[in-house]
């Protein structure tokens, strides 16, 4: 387990490790925007993650339908701004409910 889930309860760890996992998606998918055509071992480097965890980052993005392979390694698609206009509102969701979550707690 990392480092900085030490002390943490375990209903916290859920939602942490989903935010980890996304901005991992969303780190991969900025350098292949702003790096693509671009093969898994560039992205590896760029982002400091082994080979394997990128894969699945791709493959993930990959059925989203924002990501796509070529023959020079992977390229976003047009699905990409609507994609993230969709996934900044999503986001703004997310915190409006922490946000209530937290006010619960006092």
């Amino acid at each position: 387990m990392e480092n900085h889930h030490r002390g943490r309860i375990p209903i916290s760890m859920v939602a942490e490790k989903e935010l980890d996992l996304l901005s991992r998606h969303l780190d991969v998918l900025k350098n292949v925007r702003d790096h693509g055509p671009i093969g898994i071992i560039r992205l590896s480097q760029l982002t400091g993650q082994p080979q394997h965890v990128i894969r699945y980052s791709l493959r993930t993005l990959e059925h989203t339908g924002v990501v796509k392979p070529s023959a020079q390694g992977a390229v976003i698609t047009e699905k990409l701004n609507a994609a993230l206009e969709q996934l900044d509102a999503t986001l703004d969701q997310m915190i409006t409910t922490m946000t209530v979550l937290k006010k619960t707690l006092r």
